[in-house]
């Protein structure tokens, strides 16, 4: 089963006259890089959130939101009655010497310190627990959306595995021709250095057993077939292994590109070169890959 590091999680709920939301978002990174932004009073708890978060996403780029806004409209400041009083008293009494008639009150609420912001709220147990809960929630969400991604990303790469396989299969339609190809080469060098004099048959043969083994590509097709093959058993495995795909892929590449080196021959070459697509296709593919 294959997992995108892609995803999107939500949740939210009302508790203690707030409206509480969780946005959780990913991106493809070769380790968990998490960003966490919640309100001050929840700083406490931020790294057991890191935690929990690391323990389902395991890896990618996260984000991480809370937020918190209040539904009544409850005002987050008090007034200094005493400091007012005072501010009042002492207006009230020059207004009265000479003779003015102000707006007292709206004046002292422009008094510095008449409204002071009340204290930073205690942490309130039952309603963390709730945003564990929605936490939990938002962590189930974008873990579906990564395995909806996964699948379709599955599907993608067995499609390119399979253009891989059917081009392999065509290595062995120029085989002999390249063996033909290779015989007539050696020949033709062979008479050009002799110049009409009689070639040595047996020199002949072993040239050509030389040449033919060096330009052998029996190994290359198995390892690449087992490779292909070890490639879909692990995209089916019951976890999430995009680094050991990324690994099977580079050992891919290299079967294909000894296939290039030993291919002498142009139609041959052209297939190493669509199987070169085929394979840079997966690995774009495997970047996002959990």
């Amino acid at each position: 089963m294959i997992k995108s590091m892609t995803g999107f999680g939500k949740s939210a709920t009302s508790i203690n006259q707030k409206k509480i939301s969780i946005e959780i978002r990913s991106l493809n990174s070769k380790q968990a890089d998490i960003s966490v932004r919640i309100p001050a009073v929840y700083k406490e708890k931020e790294l057991e959130l890191r935690a929990k978060i690391n323990q389902h996403l395991e890896r990618g780029k996260i984000e991480f939101n809370l937020y918190v806004e209040q539904t009544t409209s409850t005002p987050n400041y008090q007034i200094n009655e005493s400091l007012f009083k005072n501010y009042y008293n002492e207006l009230k009494s020059l207004a009265d010497e000479l003779g003015e008639q102000s707006d007292l009150i709206k004046i002292v609420a422009g008094m510095p310190d008449v409204f002071q912001k009340e204290e930073k709220q205690a942490l309130d147990e039952s309603e963390w627990q709730t945003i564990v809960e929605l936490t939990t929630k938002a962590l189930q969400d974008i873990d579906a959306y990564r395995t909806d991604e996964g699948n379709t990303l599955q599907k993608e790469m067995e499609l390119r595995i399979n253009n891989i396989q059917q081009l392999l299969k065509k290595v062995e339609l120029y085989e002999k021709e390249r063996v033909i190809t290779v015989r007539e080469r050696i020949t033709a060098h062979l008479e050009e250095i002799v110049n009409g004099n009689q070639i040595d048959k047996d020199r002949l043969e072993q040239e050509l057993v030389f040449y033919i083994e060096k330009f052998d590509v029996s190994e290359e097709k198995q390892r690449l077939q087992s490779h292909l093959d070890y490639f879909m058993d692990t995209m089916n495995d019951k976890d999430s292994q995009g680094k050991k795909l990324g690994f099977i892929s580079q050992e891919m590449g290299r079967e294909i590109n000894t296939l290039g080196s030993k291919a002498n021959h142009s139609e041959l070459q052209k297939i190493v070169v669509e199987m070169k697509d085929e394979l840079e296709k997966i690995k774009e593919q495997i970047l996002n890959i959990l």
